[in-house]
This record gives C-alpha cells, sequence and structure tokens, in this order.
C-alpha cells in the first residue's frame, strides 16, 4: 500500500533529537514488514520551511529524501487566494488522498481528522495509534495461548531435527530435512508439546496461506487460509488428547485471524487416527491428492451460515459456530471449581488452583475439545445440539463457558458410563460407582468458547437470568437466554 505521511508525522521521524513514541516506532517496522510505501506531500515540504525552529529545519528537511515525494497530483482547487498556508497545505494533502494517489493519510492534526469527516475521508484517515494496530492486524496475526502447549519459531527445535519423533516424517516425505531448514529460515512456526522428560512429544506446522493451491490439479482456496502442514502425535503422548488441543490451537487461530477455511494435506491410508479425528470436526476430503497426499479442507466462515442442517450437525461442520435459534433448547450447568479447573485449563481464572495437584490423567483431560459431564440432575429432556452455559460457583460465581451437547444418555451402570465417558470426565471409575446409586446424566459436550468477560450472579440476577444461585442444571427460556447473552456483550 501507499501511506502517506502529514508533516507533523514526518518531524519526529527525521528529528534525530526527538525519542520516537512506541506506536510510531512499531508503525515504521510493520510498514517496512509489510513492503509498504511511505510518501510525503510537496505541500510538506513548504509546511517545513516555515518551521521557526531553524535547527530542528535544517535537521529534518536534508532527511526527507529517504521517503518518496508524491508526483503528479493536480492542484487543490479547495484553495484559493484567502486561504492560510497551513490550511492550504492541509488541503491540498487531503485531495491528494481524494484523487486516490494513495491508500491512506497518517497524521494526528485534529484538523486534518475533522476536514476528513466534511469531505467523506475520515475512513481512510488514521492517527499514529490506528495505523500501527491496522498494520499490526495485517502482519502480525494474533497467537494463541493454550496450557500444555508452546507456540514457537521452527528454528527453536531445529537442534532436535535428528531426533527418532522425526524419524517417520522422514520415510514418508522424500526431502523433509531440507523442507524443514527452508521453512526455518522463512520463520515458519509451530505448536509444540513435550512429555515429561522435555522430549519433543508432539508438533503441528502452521501457516497463513491466501489464495493457496492445495491439489495437483491446481484447485484454490480463495482467501486466506489456516494451513496445518506437519501434524504429527508421538507414541510417547498418545491418548492426552494432544490431537484435539492442536485444533483447539487452529480454530482459535483461524477466528482471531479471520481465516475462511483450514487445511491439512496427509496420508490417509497411514494417519487412520487423523482421518477420523478432522471427520469428526467437520473437515472433509477434497476431490484430488497433493502430490499423493489427501487434502483435507474445513469451511471457516466468519459469520454463522444459516441452519441448514441439525444442531448437532451444524456444530461439527462449522465449529466453533453453533446454532441457537428458538428450536435448540439452553441450559445453564452448575460446576465446582476443582473440576471447572480441570475441564477447563484455559479459563483465564484468578482462582485456579495449580494443575500439577491432579493426576496425570486429569491434568490431559483439558487438552480436549469433547468432554464429559456427569450428575445427578432431575432433566432427562437434554438433547444432541443443545447449549450449555457453564456457571462456576463457589468461588468466582460467574458464567464462564459455552458448550452443545453431543450426545445425552441416563445409565445406572458404572462400567457403562465409564466407557461412554472414556478419558473425557473429571471422575475416577469409584466416584462414578458412587453416583450410580442414583440415575446418572451422561452429557458429553463440546467445548465452544469462554466468554471475555464473565458474568457475575450478581449480573444474572439482576438481569433476572436466575433468582437464586444454581444448585443444578437449569432450562433457560429464550428470554432469559437472550438477557444472558447480551448481558455478555457478544
Amino acid at each position: 500500500m501507499r501511506l502517506l505521511l502529514d508533516t507533523n508525522i514526518l518531524i519526529p521521524l527525521q528529528d534525530s533529537y526527538i525519542v520516537l513514541n512506541g506506536n510510531l516506532k512499531n508503525f515504521i517496522r510493520l510498514a517496512g514488514k509489510g513492503g509498504h510505501q511511505l510518501l510525503y506531500h510537496p505541500a510538506s515540504l513548504d509546511d517545513l520551511d516555515r518551521d521557526r525552529d531553524v535547527d530542528r529545519r535544517n535537521r529534518t528537511l536534508p532527511r526527507m529524501e529517504q521517503y518518496e515525494k508524491l508526483e503528479g497530483v493536480p492542484d487543490c482547487p479547495w484553495n484559493d487566494e484567502s486561504t492560510s498556508p497551513n490550511d492550504a497545505c492541509d488541503n491540498a494533502i487531503l485531495y491528494a488522498l481524494k484523487c486516490n494517489a494513495v491508500h491512506a493519510l497518517i497524521t494526528e492534526d485534529k484538523g486534518i481528522h475533522a476536514k476528513a469527516r466534511e469531505y467523506g475521508l475520515s475512513d481512510r484517515v488514521y492517527n499514529i495509534q490506528t495505523a500501527e494496530d491496522w498494520l499490526r492486524r495485517l502482519h502480525e496475526p494474533a497467537e494463541v495461548s493454550l496450557p500444555n502447549i508452546e507456540d514457537v519459531p521452527l528454528h527453536v527445535i531445529s537442534p532436535e531435527l535428528t531426533g527418532s519423533f522425526f524419524d517417520g516424517l522422514r520415510e514418508d516425505y522424500q526431502g523433509f530435512d531440507g523442507w524443514f531448514a527452508k521453512k526455518a529460515q522463512e520463520g515458519r512456526r509451530a505448536w509444540i508439546y513435550r512429555d515429561e522428560e522435555v522430549s519433543l512429544g508432539a508438533l503441528c506446522v502452521y501457516a497463513e496461506q491466501i489464495d493457496e493451491k492445495i491439489t495437483d490439479s491446481g484447485d484454490v482456496l480463495r482467501g486466506k487460509a489456516l494451513k496445518l502442514c506437519t501434524f504429527k502425535v508421538g507414541e510417547s503422548v498418545r491418548g492426552r488428547k494432544i490431537g484435539e488441543l492442536f485444533l483447539k490451537a487452529a480454530f482459535r487461530y483461524a477466528t482471531e485471524n479471520e481465516c475462511l477455511n483450514i487445511f491439512v494435506h496427509g496420508n490417509a491410508d497411514k494417519q487412520h487416527y487423523l482421518a477420523s479425528l478432522l471427520a469428526d470436526f467437520g473437515f472433509f476430503s477434497y476431490s484430488g491428492n497433493y502430490d499423493g497426499d489427501t487434502v483435507w479442507v474445513k469451511k471457516h466462515p466468519l459469520l454463522p451460515p444459516k441452519p441448514d442442517v441439525e444442531a448437532k450437525d451444524f456444530v461439527r461442520f462449522y465449529y466453533p459456530h453453533f446454532r441457537q435459534d428458538k428450536d435448540v433448547n439452553k441450559y445453564l450447568v452448575p460446576i465446582v471449581p476443582e473440576y471447572h479447573d480441570i475441564l477447563f485449563p484455559d479459563y483465564p481464572s484468578q482462582k485456579s488452583r495449580q494443575l500439577t495437584l491432579f493426576t496425570a490423567p486429569q491434568r490431559h483431560i483439558g487438552n480436549a475439545i469433547k468432554l464429559a459431564y456427569l450428575c445427578n440432575a432431575q432433566t432427562k429432556s437434554i438433547a444432541a445440539g443443545d447449549i450449555l452455559i457453564f456457571y462456576r460457583s463457589h468461588d468466582e460465581k460467574v458464567i464462564t463457558t459455552v458448550g452443545v451437547v453431543d450426545d445425552f444418555s441416563v445409565s445406572s451402570d458404572p462400567e457403562e458410563i465409564s466407557a461412554q465417558v472414556s478419558r473425557r470426565t473429571v471422575y475416577s471409575f469409584e466416584q462414578i460407582s458412587e453416583m450410580a446409586r442414583k440415575e446418572v446424566k451422561v452429557i458429553l459436550f463440546r467445548v465452544i468458547k469462554h466468554f471475555k468477560s464473565p458474568i457475575s450472579f450478581g449480573e444474572l440476577k439482576e438481569n433476572g437470568v436466575l433468582s437464586g444461585p444454581p444448585q443444578s442444571i437449569v432450562k433457560l427460556d429464550e428470554s432469559r437466554y437472550r438477557r444472558l447473552i447480551n448481558a455478555t456483550g457478544v
């Protein structure tokens, strides 16, 4: 893009006596990173000539040559003999923007911002803070932070490339070491998981792509897409739901950075677990291969599509979008802090216990997107596709998390229940057996998101969502659910 810098931006940039503020320094860095062209208007030279600080003027003018001067802009028709020199300069700069000589104007001049509104140009005029934020969103994607995994540049794990973890990848992909070295040099990043010996246990290399060709026949995914280039979970950490943990990171990254698709290349014959995992989260096999590999693609629309399928299928196809129309039931589910911390370790609680207090299997439960909740509540009306709103009781007393039901059943058989919930619950077999003295409601669900601004019990009561602290699962009618959602600001 071509970005026009106003005089009040140029002076601190060119005056070595002025300490640049953080936004301005970062703006210049990001402009260079993105390859954007920084220009000045000839009128700015006249403006600088009028600077009464002679020493500053003499320091600034010679340095202007490092930027390109905007050429060929017609004379500004907004100026006449009565226009002051300062206003004439401002008008000339704005008129260049109106003539589309540049994409945007960067200025701290409030007067120019006011004039830009008069001429319908305000959406293309930025101050330094908003310009820096704009370029940051363009060139520095939002990072995803989750417990148990690290987000690292590939060169960090280059010393481990000779380890046995990579043997299978070398066998499957000729020239893997050279590819890895090349991508490390390009600054490619990966999510990694380490085992108890701090050895590399799982790896997911990722990258943003635009209009990417995904098959040998030339099929292209239009727009921005997230590519999961290398997806491997080692034998030493199998069963810890690391695959789901990586997908959780991928979905959050794609959401934060507005990626329209997520795709993976892989060997469907050898990677049975990966193929099954991806299918369970809405990836489909594309009609065409890439260098012999299967191509799995998941649509990731910015806005929820129209509800064209049942709620249980909708969340699978379009996760993290989910149906919340009137045909879908909503439930408020209380959960004690101890179990909340295990199921939702990525929830930013101020009072969470350290997960190291729990056994290894419990620590790994929160890696998954698909979890289980058991209770002896009276309700039997919950169905797949229904919405669960989790309420952290006892300490914080806030609404924290949204989930969608995968399956609901009722049982008094501890073995049957244990088989259903597998490694997705906080309860031991002994605890399940104790609960099974009564009918146990087994809710399998998918975690969708945590609210950025948790809603307290006081707010819920004030908004008529609750009349007292919930002791068991509460079904919310449409009116109470909408009041709750409105209170969250979502």
